[in-house]
């Protein structure tokens, strides 16, 4: 009885794989599924059927284009039928609350975003983010009782088991279960992620990374961290806390991190702390967008930082590369643009890195930018509501 059970409930997951990536990426051939989430062609022409008989999906009279542009006959696509209500994104960053309303096949309706101290206001921020839910669910000509689900990102990791943010990253939000607390306040199913997978799971279905099954998402802003895509499938780990590279120690006396540690990766290359090197050369204030500006003239003192915490992330990339073996590693955060940050990265990888490893793996900059999480966020609400379907 224990082993039907786990067989059941593991072909409901990849039911729900198969859903979730036709409702966020539209309608594709078998091929292009058991590509995009994983699993085998066997399993997935008999999930399709299942869909089919349920009324959750069906064939196009369209066909598709062979896969890498071969030879034959173009496919049958297969489309998940016309979806119900809508779903909301939140994207909770250290400084804002960016929320968007989106239909079913995650076209924004409506969206809106906000200043606000997030880190040592849980409860206020939380808040504040439904009132915009409501807000923005009406301006879309929807109740909050029309959405079928939301999804939360949040600028630190969760712990799988507590569903609780890990201590010490956002001080106010102690004790606190955000997916609770957001169900609680709005009356629908919410499901939460960090911002790092968030955005590997939105260059995954409509960026860089855009069927791309093994690679890792690179995050640098205020901290660092990274989203691991596997079999097409975001990697979480056991607790929750898989991708936590900003937290790998590079230099042994270096300064204290806020996980208590010394010299973590991201005290020496979040955006803070390159904002903070080079400020000293230059009479004004910067600001992320003034060092791109003078990175895009030219200038040797920024391109040469940028391209010192290119390596330096690198470095610590390298080793993951040699565990994972990742055929793309995506740069994102508000520095993820900038082309000597890549062409570091790039630099490291083959000169840390099993040669093999290194010829395989290719590094870009993300392509959604500021709208990775948010795009993230709408991703992982509209793949949960089919659990309702």
């Amino acid at each position: 009885m224990a082993d039907r059970t786990s067989l059941e409930r593991l072909r409901a997951a990849n039911r729900r794989a198969v859903l979730g990536a036709l409702l966020t990426d539209g309608p594709q051939s078998r091929a292009d599924l058991a590509r995009s989430t994983g699993l085998s062609r066997t399993t997935v022409s008999s999930l399709v059927q299942d869909l089919i008989e349920h009324g959750l999906a069906v064939e196009t009279t369209d066909r598709g284009r062979p896969h890498k542009g071969g030879s034959g006959r173009p496919p049958l696509l297969v489309a998940a039928t016309s979806a119900r209500g809508g779903v909301a994104g939140i994207d909770i960053g250290h400084h804002h609350v960016r929320v968007a309303v989106a239909d079913r096949s995650g076209v924004v309706l409506a969206e809106d975003v906000q200043p606000v101290d997030v880190d040592d206001h849980g409860s206020a921020t939380l808040d504040r983010a439904t009132r915009m839910v409501r807000s923005l669910a009406r301006a879309s000509g929807r109740e909050v009782a029309d959405l079928r689900g939301v999804g939360l990102c949040v600028p630190a990791p969760i712990d799988r088991r507590s569903a609780q943010i890990r201590s010490g990253i956002l001080p106010g939000w102690h004790d606190l279960v955000p997916t609770d607390e957001l169900q609680e306040r709005l009356g629908i199913p919410v499901a939460a992620d960090n911002d790092a997978n968030l955005g590997a799971l939105a260059e995954l279905h409509h960026g860089a990374a855009h069927g791309v099954g093994d690679f890792v998402y690179l995050k640098l802003a205020s901290g660092v961290g990274a989203g691991l895509v596997l079999g097409g499938r975001l990697y979480r780990g056991a607790t929750g806390i898989a991708g936590e590279i900003g937290h790998v120690q590079i230099l042994e006396h270096g300064r204290v991190c806020r996980c208590t540690n010394r010299g973590c990766l991201e005290t020496e290359v979040s955006v803070p702390r390159l904002l903070e090197l080079l400020e000293p050369a230059y009479d004004e204030t910067l600001t992320v967008d003034r060092v791109l500006a003078l990175e895009a003239e030219g200038d040797a003192g920024v391109r040469r930082v940028l391209g010192d915490a290119g390596r330096t992330v690198g470095r610590a990339l390298a080793d993951l590369c040699n565990s994972i073996n990742p055929s793309l590693v995506v740069v994102g955060g508000p520095l993820g643009s900038a082309a000597p940050l890549v062409e570091g990265v790039r630099a490291s990888l083959d000169r840390y890195a099993q040669p093999a490893t290194a010829a395989a793996v290719r590094v870009a900059s993300a392509a959604l930018g500021a709208r990775a999480e948010i795009t993230g966020a709408i991703a992982m609400a509209i793949a949960r509501a089919a659990l309702e379907e």
